[in-house]
């Protein structure tokens, strides 16, 4: 981070049994409480390391390590770094989802996908608003 501005940083989804042990493990762990908690769900706004972790409680998470992994993301100040970061990929060759608006993670944002050679799930994004769901649902298109 630059002074107080949030320039952008690197977001960890994980997928977790028991969300209230992982919620008091990263707390401790980053020595801060999550930035939003509803059922099944919390994320922290971690200053440092400049981090986006967010806990989905999923009854299938295992030990065996990538299962936990929901998808990353990077998180930037505005839909025009969402916009620049859909068309890298694209010049690249990585295909993407498109940039979309769309709500999801009780958030409103701008977001891209792309999916890594290994399968991981990478998602560029901007929030714009605070919204109640979990599920995606698109706002700037009729498919989901």
């Amino acid at each position: 981070m630059i002074g107080s501005v949030l320039r952008m940083r690197l977001q960890l989804a994980l997928n977790v049994r028991d969300l209230d042990t992982a919620v008091d493990f990263y707390s401790a762990m980053f020595g801060t409480e999550p930035a939003k908690r509803r059922p099944g769900y919390a994320n922290f706004a971690i200053a440092e390391p400049p981090l986006k972790l967010v806990l989905f409680e999923a009854a299938e998470a295992d030990d065996s390590g990538f299962h936990h992994l929901n998808h990353l993301g990077v998180e930037v100040n505005d839909a025009a770094e969402v916009t620049a970061a859909d068309q890298r990929l694209g010049q690249s060759g990585v295909e993407t989802t498109g940039v979309e608006d769309a709500v999801c993670c009780f958030a409103e944002k701008t977001e891209t996908w792309a999916v890594s050679p290994e399968g991981a799930r990478w998602e560029w994004y901007v929030k714009t608003g605070d919204a109640e769901q979990i599920e995606h649902t698109s706002v700037s298109s009729s498919c989901c």
